[in-house]
């Protein structure tokens, strides 16, 4: 969950507070510089190898999947616990070198699974894997609880042949805990730092996730998102990420925030390596009723992935400016003026003002949901806490190790709320999911689009866990989220050595078009950049 949207909406951030423009001593404003990814290239020998090309060295010989872990463990070692301490990591799995020896000697009897055979892969801390690593939601209030059975999503993924080599960081409780948190931050992982200017933030709340993508700690990694989750740390950690359409990924095993809005989503540095990570995961189960839809998923998306998709399709542009910063206005034009070179038909739109209406009935339901959601899965699990009140109890006792820089308003005011029966919660329902599949089907319809795009956000804000994040007033990820509708974000380029992302959104189960959009958008682009680890903004 990103908070930024709901808040703004509800007057609890102050509007305008974005990240400050650069100036020359004579007060004109400079060109934003661009990382200097040569001066500290990365040696590191997996860095940027796709799917695909681990695929192939593994084939060869060249490596295992026993000595790909072996050199991801090692890179955590170097950059994640040391060096520049990323804290992306929050659990190591043990199994790892032992399931990736297995998955070996599968290889060398001649059985492959599939493209995920061996591939390292990472996870969120609130995705519940059966094994020895817990599932805690970055909570000490959870601490403790190992999951007896894999969620649906991790069941998946073994019977691929992936080898889930840890968890990852996120902001606790998916960031749903406090209006002045600090995005990345968890009482039981700490703080993950962005990895291109160390004392900036990763966004969350898949925080870890998308930084140890981008820093190379892994292949590819899940994410999960409620509002924002997936889309704003890929957008400002400079990699892809896929918030599907709720529905298309089981949410069993995974700790809810909102029933409506909650779906986990692959995070990766190719939009090839999410397409297929994608298409892994999808699939109908009994125990979420959200993906009883028949004939809307595919378990291959990588068909769509054609470097001529752009060529003409009608792609709408709300003709509301990226705020006032000079270079995300010059981003956002160079990014259509490549977008019209690719044969696409860029139409102005107008509909983002509407959806400003609509965040305090979003943050209602997810207050209901919320409560709803996470006391049902506390009561089935091994949790020392089991029930969210009892999780507010434990945080109170513990207020110094739990609660040292942000309270807990936000779970209080859920610990407040009845069923999901009540006249108050159907009511913002109706507003915030209806009214918004309302206004991005009407816009679509009205304009012939085949796809809606934008900035995702602006750059990253600094990290800083006593005031809570900052975050600028551009951001595209409420109307996906609150419709349920699928998003796609993938990097489009630098504003102040920090990446900011490019957004496609659509009509649900459009997965496959949007992944061919971003794709050609990729490829024509190349935007990927590998991280520096930059100390500091200001040196």
């Amino acid at each position: 969950m990103l908070r930024r949207r709901f808040l703004a909406n509800t007057g609890l951030l102050a509007a305008g507070a974005g990240t400050l423009l650069v100036h020359s001593c004579n007060n004109e404003t400079k060109q934003a510089p661009m990382p200097d990814t040569s001066a500290g290239a990365d040696k590191f020998e997996l860095a940027e190898l796709s799917i695909d090309q681990l695929q192939q060295a593994m084939d060869s010989g060249k490596y295992t999947s026993e000595q790909l872990v072996t050199l991801y463990f090692q890179r955590m070692d170097a950059i994640d616990t040391s060096g520049p301490r990323l804290g992306s990591v929050i659990e190591r799995n043990p199994d790892a070198l032992k399931i990736a020896t297995a998955m070996d000697a599968e290889r060398k009897a001649g059985k492959k699974r599939g493209p995920l055979h061996g591939i390292p892969v990472m996870v969120k801390d609130n995705i519940d894997t059966g094994d020895q690593m817990q599932t805690t939601a970055g909570s000490l209030a959870l601490v403790g609880n190992k999951a007896t059975a894999d969620s649906s999503i991790v069941k998946q993924l073994r019977a691929a042949g992936a080898v889930i080599i840890g968890k990852t960081n996120l902001s606790e409780w998916a960031n749903f805990r406090s209006s002045s948190s600090c995005s990345g931050w968890s009482s039981r992982g700490g703080q993950t730092k962005n990895p291109y200017i160390l004392d900036h933030n990763p966004c969350g709340s898949s925080s870890g996730s998308g930084v140890a993508v981008s820093a190379n700690l892994c292949a590819v990694a899940i994410g999960t998102e409620t509002d924002g989750s997936i889309t704003c740390p890929a957008s400002v950690n400079g990699i892809v990420g896929i918030k599907p359409t709720v529905g298309l990924v089981s949410r069993t095993g995974i700790i809810p925030i909102s029933s409506t809005q909650d779906t986990a989503g692959p995070m990766a540095r190719t939009v090839r390596d999410a397409a297929i990570l994608l298409g892994t995961i999808t699939g109908i189960d009994a125990a979420d009723q959200a993906t009883a839809t028949e004939g809307k998923r595919l378990n291959d998306y990588t068909p769509f992935l054609d470097a001529a998709a752009l060529k003409g399709k009608r792609i709408g542009i709300d003709t509301r400016p990226p705020g006032k910063n000079p270079f995300m206005i010059a981003l956002l034009k160079t990014v259509t003026d490549l977008l019209r070179a690719q044969g696409a038909e860029l139409v102005e739109i107008s509909y983002l003002e509407k959806f400003d209406e609509l965040g305090d009935a979003e943050f209602e339901v997810m207050l209901y949901e919320f409560k709803e959601g996470v006391d049902k899965y506390l009561a089935a699990s091994n949790s020392p806490a089991r029930s969210l009140a009892q999780v507010i109890s434990y945080n109170i006792l513990n207020e110094n190790k739990a609660m040292p820089y942000f309270k807990q308003e936000t779970l209080e005011k859920s610990e407040k709320k009845t069923g999901l029966d009540t006249p108050a919660y159907q009511q913002a329902l109706k507003k915030s999911r209806d009214g918004a599949r309302a206004i991005i089907d009407k816009v679509m319809d009205e304009h012939q689009l085949d796809a809606i795009a934008g900035l995702t956000m602006g750059p990253a804000c600094s990290i800083d866990t006593i005031y809570g994040d900052r975050w600028g007033d551009v951001f595209l990820t409420q109307p996906a989220a609150m419709s349920g509708y699928p998003h796609i974000s993938v990097p489009a380029g630098f504003v102040y050595d920090l990446p900011v992302g490019f957004s496609f959104f659509g009509r649900a189960f459009t997965e496959g078009p949007l992944i061919g959009l971003a794709y050609a958008y990729e490829q024509a682009s190349k935007n990927r950049k590998q991280p520096g680890f930059k100390p500091a903004f200001i040196s």
